[in-house]
């Protein structure tokens, strides 16, 4: 064996589980790990903050189902890449977060940035740890790739002592655990069935991770042979080609009132993958926690994750995928029709644009992106009164095309588009993003023109925080505190960055604007300026307010 640094032996580790790029924030902490990546063939991303470099990460997971890497360094590093940690948390994403630690000698003095990791980064990740020996970097690393992956996917942080990186060590790399398939998927699969055929109005309700064409392909056939209405978890939209006749729409926090109300009148849920949280239940009131009107079949890859909230009739665990696929490969019983054309009418009525004030309409605009983008465009956003119009007016037409956090983190729709764009560069990929929400990480253009990400950024420009905005107007009326913006000229700010850049003012200008915007070939800007008065509920700011004071 040879005898190498721990920066060495770290990076050889992320080869040998096929890593090929990391997204990093340079530190003085984690040198030997920059020296470990010269000349390995493995791509770094040099974001310009921390927060930017952990979304990045948490993308790729997204996108591959392999853990996204991020190195920051110690200290303000580590807090702020805090915030992609917790998206990919609660988006069970799989993430590994390397953190530059100060050197072990010091501990407990309050050295320069020094921070206990295993107490900041516990409710936030699936588990952290800190390598105190250089010969076990190889262990902690399988470690933390397998639980990174295994039962419910999720981020893992490891912190990395200076000295114990810089430190020469003789060690062998360890090799990828497998990937476990539960035996018992069949039969359980067969009971499912039998549940199925029973019931009179049965919905199928999927989300989570661990998703892929393969199971999106099944779905559909699945759905189709025995006549089940199919709804999609919070951003989980391209689970399913949104143009198939059995889907009925996505329970987000903007849910189709129809769909809700088919949620409660359903006899039977089988849940594929979701935990069914908060949005998906509209705060745990479509399905009562404590006593359900539904009989529950919940699939679950993670064995904690059933029972946690809901109590299901029949609960089995398994990826999603692996249950789909036995599903697909059962003798159908095809249940009633009238049940899934209601609901599948439901939702082309949905589709139907609800008017909004101003020259700039964003239904119009979204609609347009559905219609005309290629099938395999990548769409992403993050938090905003925006991404509802988003939700409601776009038809996603394959997997892997979304990109949104289900955490309801700003800033997130443009670090995941360079990724995105990183990952799959003769691909479209489009960020729609608020004005509030693309200042929280825009620093990242930097990021985008250095790498050559030619993303499309759409930017809402409404002159304020419009989600908090609505919220504020309905409970405390004509009294705003904290929600205006002074916003910069940000089609002169792409351009500032090397990229195209323009102002849309009215809806007739945008087709032409978003040909030159792709044919520019690298990043470009396009603002759309909106009428401030305009909501996602299709009220305005002063109907919101008079609601309020009524």
């Amino acid at each position: 064996m040879e005898l190498k640094h721990g920066g060495q032996i770290l990076v050889d580790q992320l080869k040998a589980h096929g890593v090929h790029r990391v997204f990093s924030v340079p530190g003085e902490s984690f040198l030997a790990a920059l020296d470990g990546l010269y000349e390995s063939g493995i791509e770094n991303i040099v974001c310009r903050h921390e927060g930017g470099a952990a979304m990045m990460a948490e993308a790729m997971g997204k996108m591959t189902g392999r853990p996204g890497v991020a190195f920051v360094t110690r200290g303000p590093g580590a807090t702020n890449a805090s915030s992609g940690v917790h998206v990919a948390m609660q988006d069970s994403t799989p993430m590994i977060l390397f953190v530059g630690q100060i050197a072990r000698g010091h501990r407990d003095r309050e050295a320069f940035q020094e921070v206990d990791y295993r107490a900041m980064f516990a409710p936030l990740a699936k588990w952290v740890a800190e390598v105190d020996d250089t010969a076990r970097l190889p262990e902690y690393i399988a470690r933390a790739f397998h639980l990174a992956t295994s039962g419910r996917p999720g981020p893992v942080v490891l912190a990395l002592p200076e000295d114990m990186l810089s430190r020469s060590a003789e060690v062998a790399d360890a090799r990828p655990a497998p990937r476990v398939v539960a035996s018992s998927v069949a039969r359980a699969a067969g009971e499912i069935g039998d549940r199925i055929a029973r019931a009179e109005r049965p919905l199928v309700i999927v989300g989570g991770p661990h998703w892929s064409p393969n199971a999106a392909n099944d779905l559909a056939e699945f759905a189709q042979a025995w006549s089940l209405p199919v709804a999609l978890g919070f951003r989980r939209q391209d689970y399913i080609d949104n143009r198939h006749p059995n889907y009925v729409g996505d329970l987000n926090v903007g849910i189709n009132p129809k769909l809700a109300a088919r949620v409660k009148d359903a006899d039977l849920l089988l849940v594929l993958g979701s935990r069914l949280g908060d949005i998906e239940t509209q705060g745990y009131t479509l399905i009562n926690p404590a006593a359900p009107s539904q009989v529950i079949c919940h699939v679950h890859a993670d064995a904690d994750e059933l029972g946690r909230v809901y109590s299901p009739d029949l609960g089995v665990v398994a990826a999603a995928p692996d249950m789909i696929g036995a599903l697909a490969a059962l003798d159908a019983v095809s249940c009633d029709d009238a049940w899934v054309n209601a609901g599948r009418q439901d939702y082309l009525d949905w589709l139907s644009p609800k008017q909004t004030p101003g020259a700039v309409k964003l239904e119009n605009v979204v609609t347009w992106l559905s219609e005309n983008l290629d099938e395999n465009a990548i769409m992403t956003n993050g938090a905003g009164n925006y991404a509802a119009f988003l939700h409601r007016y776009f038809s996603y037409k394959q997997y892997g095309t979304q990109l949104a956090p289900t955490s309801g983190s700003m800033g997130y729709g443009f670090p995941a588009a360079i990724s995105a764009k990183l990952e799959h560069p003769g691909r479209t990929v489009v960020c729609m993003a608020g004005d509030g929400c693309f200042q929280m990480t825009l620093n990242e253009l930097s990021t985008a023109a250095q790498h050559g990400a030619a993303v499309i950024v759409i930017i809402c420009n409404n002159g304020r925080y419009g989600t908090i905005r609505m919220h504020q107007e309905k409970t405390y009326p004509a009294r705003v505190s904290g929600t205006d913006l002074a916003n910069p000229d940000f089609a002169a700010l792409a351009r500032a960055y090397g990229g195209h850049g323009e102002v849309v003012q009215s809806d007739a200008d945008f087709p032409a604007a978003f040909r030159r915007a792709r044919a520019a070939g690298t990043l470009a800007v396009i603002e759309l300026k909106l009428d401030p008065e305009m909501l996602s509920t299709g009220q305005t700011v002063s109907q919101a307010r008079a609601a309020g004071q009524a």
